[in-house]
Parts: structure tokens; C-alpha cells; sequence
């Protein structure tokens, strides 16, 4: 008869798990639970007109404008200082004419990238002031990163055609 007082203590420490001392969270959803998951609509804020970032966007697009045509005209130059150098070998005063041409490229294409940064510069000071994206400079950088994807290949495109040092 020993199993009775072990069902008798089993008895009695199972009664003590169902006293309502402690509270228990609900298991019906909350309140954020019945959101669902859909993105939240997002209002388009127009940017105010801002005369000071205006001039800034029309001085860096007239710098741009100058470095294109300098970079343009540089261009023409190394294209006939490498076409006088192929078949030349390297080191010939024809090569280190072409190499200089093209060292003066890539002065203009790093102008170029240094105004992007500028204009990059711009657009992040907006961004941090919580201001909305400004159309004009969003434009210029598009413009200023656009020349300088294509200067980067045309110093490419010369300097392949060069004898490699």
C-alpha cells in the first residue's frame, strides 16, 4: 500500500499548478498582428525651390560643360599622339609624347570626378537635413557621372592601343 501516499503527494503538488497566481499573456493577436504586411503608403514630397542650391547646380554644370570641351579637345590630341606612336617601340619619343597626351586625360577625367563627388557632397547634405531628392542636382549628377564614365573609357580605349611599357 505503499503506492497511495505517492499518488496522495503527486495529488497534492499538481494542485499547486493550478492556482492563478501568475498571469498568462493572451494567445489571441495583437494589435500589430492584424496589420498585415502591405507597405505603408508613402507621400511624394516636392522639393522647395532653393535659389543658393540653384546657382551652385548651374556653376557646377558650366564647370562641367568646360572640363567635357577640354577633355574633348586633349582627347583629339592623344588619338593623333597614338596614332603616331603604334609601331613604335616603347620609350620612343613618339610613345612618351602618347603616354604625356594621355596623362593630361586623365587630369581632366580626375576634375571630372572630383566634381561628382562635390555634386555627391550636395545631394548627401540634403539627404541628412531629411530633405527631399532636388531635381536639378539629381540631373547634374546623372549628367557629371555620365562624362565621367566616358572619359574613363575613352583614355581606356587609347591607352589599349599604346604598347604596354
Amino acid at each position: 500500500m505503499k503506492p497511495v501516499p505517492a499518488l496522495a503527494a503527486l495529488a497534492i503538488a499538481l494542485s499547486g499548478c493550478t492556482s492563478d497566481t501568475a498571469a498568462y499573456p493572451s494567445l489571441a493577436p495583437r494589435a500589430v498582428e492584424k496589420l498585415g504586411f502591405a507597405e505603408p503608403e508613402v507621400a511624394v514630397v516636392e522639393a522647395k525651390p532653393d535659389t543658393a542650391l540653384d546657382a551652385r547646380v548651374a556653376a557646377s554644370g558650366e564647370k562641367l560643360d568646360a572640363l567635357a570641351k577640354e577633355f574633348a579637345a586633349d582627347a583629339a590630341r592623344a588619338q593623333a599622339a597614338g596614332g603616331r606612336a603604334r609601331g613604335k617601340p616603347v620609350g620612343s619619343d613618339a610613345w612618351l609624347d602618347a603616354q604625356t597626351a594621355l596623362a593630361q586625360l586623365d587630369d581632366w577625367r580626375a576634375q571630372t570626378s572630383s566634381l561628382l563627388t562635390d555634386v555627391d557632397q550636395a545631394a548627401s547634405e540634403r539627404a541628412a537635413a531629411l530633405l527631399p531628392a532636388y531635381p536639378t542636382l539629381t540631373a547634374l549628377r546623372e549628367r557629371v557621372a555620365a562624362e565621367s564614365q566616358r572619359q574613363g573609357e575613352t583614355i581606356d580605349r587609347l591607352q589599349a592601343a599604346l604598347p604596354a611599357a
